[in-house]
């Protein structure tokens, strides 16, 4: 049997199978908002077809770019390629994502509750705890998954690594634990390069594809990877919702595809250089940072530690906004996953809306860590650190000067 490709490859080639066929290198954008119909009774059935979650029929037509597009299509096949998954259903953004798959797996499906692992994105953990969807929310720990589960859990939402603090849960663990009720993992740390929660029972692999999938920090977007039944259950309620990708924001994160698994390891890299080096100064009490953690979920269900880490420091709350504001080639903002290294105070900004007691300590700082070059990183937090200690008053400078 042939060997399968790797990921390097499949990133590159994923959605572009046609592209000879059709006589042209780079994916076409499609940016029409409507389609002919080749006739009222093909019309009508293509409708249907699209709106209640199927796909293109033979011959027919796309009908209205609110059901389908073809560009957005390139994007979803090329994220299922690398999930190993059967499908894929992108959306206008992560939240989006996020709240398709719980109407579509609580509210529609009369089974209102669900089941989350804190910690979790700030923006999950608010959709979750307000009810809006008509939801209603229990928190647990991964080990008490089977022990809440009730006769009306829809679904089980965890994320790993998580956001902020990068804490692991274990996927398969928690699919056993959770039976017949499907699992979502909130995938986007990880990416697909390190991690594929499909592969170890998950039922949905979600990511905010604004963060690494598209790498540039200049287009939002959320899509999730699962099995078609689950796809046809998704694509109604993106439908009614308006919720689909725009086709440029697909052709924008498709191209950031080929790239990914070097930008991935590439961070990683710097990430766990980073990580190490924290934790050898003073004003650092505590370095989040799953590849040090010795976790044996790291070379089994994810491979490596990723390029999202997080410090708490000694100095509490006031150490944080000083290093924050101190900071010169980490830009100060929210998001991830980018070319370029960020810095944000979770409890402040992303955690903000979160329960008190699920807020991160107010001494946490969260980075994502870009292409620069690690001696320019470590330059830079050295200086931001070493003012908490000097007593020195950080300067505020908007970048650095290169």
């Amino acid at each position: 049997m042939a060997r399968a490709p790797h990921t390097d490859t499949v990133a590159v080639h994923a959605g572009r199978d046609d592209l000879t066929e059709i006589g042209v290198h780079a994916p076409p954008i499609d940016l029409s908002t409507t389609y002919p119909l080749p006739d009222v009774e093909l019309g009508g059935d293509s409708y249907e077809a699209l709106a209640t979650g199927g796909t293109p029929l033979p011959g027919g037509s796309n009908v209205y770019a609110r059901l389908w597009n073809p560009t957005v299509a390139r994007f979803e096949e090329a994220l299922a390629r690398l999930e190993g998954a059967e499908a894929a259903v992108a959306f206008s953004s992560g939240m989006a994502a996020m709240t398709a798959a719980l109407l579509a797996h609580t509210t529609s499906r009369a089974r209102p509750h669900v089941l989350a692992v804190r910690p979790l994105y700030g923006g999950t953990d608010h959709l979750l705890a307000s009810g809006l969807l008509g939801t209603e929310v229990s928190y647990c720990e991964a080990s008490e998954i089977s022990s809440s589960l009730r006769p009306d859990t829809g679904l089980v939402v965890v994320e790993t690594p998580a956001n902020p603090t990068l804490d692991l849960v274990d996927i398969a663990d928690v699919v056993a634990q959770a039976g017949s009720v499907p699992v979502l993992v909130d995938n986007t740390f990880a990416t697909p390069v390190l991690q594929n929660p499909l592969a170890h029972g998950a039922a949905m692999s979600l990511h905010s594809a604004t963060k690494y999938l598209g790498g540039h920090g200049d287009v939002i977007g959320g899509v999730i990877a699962c099995d078609e039944k689950t796809a046809e259950s998704l694509r109604p309620v993106r439908a009614i919702t308006g919720a689909i990708l725009h086709p440029l924001a697909a052709y924008l994160l498709h191209r950031g595809m080929p790239t990914l698994p070097l930008r991935v390891r590439a961070q990683q890299a710097t990430a766990a250089t980073i990580a190490s080096w924290l934790q050898t100064h003073p004003a650092v009490a505590d370095v989040f940072y799953p590849g040090l953690s010795g976790s044996p979920l790291i070379g089994s269900q994810m491979r490596g530690g990723g390029a999202m880490l997080a410090l708490r420091l000694r100095g509490g709350y006031d150490a944080a906004t000083r290093v924050a504001s101190g900071l010169r080639v980490f830009s100060h903002a929210v998001s991830l996953g980018g070319v370029d290294s960020l810095v944000q105070h979770p409890a402040a900004l992303t955690h903000r809306p979160v329960a008190s007691e699920a807020k991160p300590d107010a001494g946490i700082l969260r980075f994502s860590i870009g292409l620069e070059h690690v001696d320019d990183l470590i330059d830079d937090l050295a200086q931001a650190l070493d003012g908490i200690l000097s007593g020195a008053v950080p300067e505020r400078v908007g970048a650095m000067r290169v």
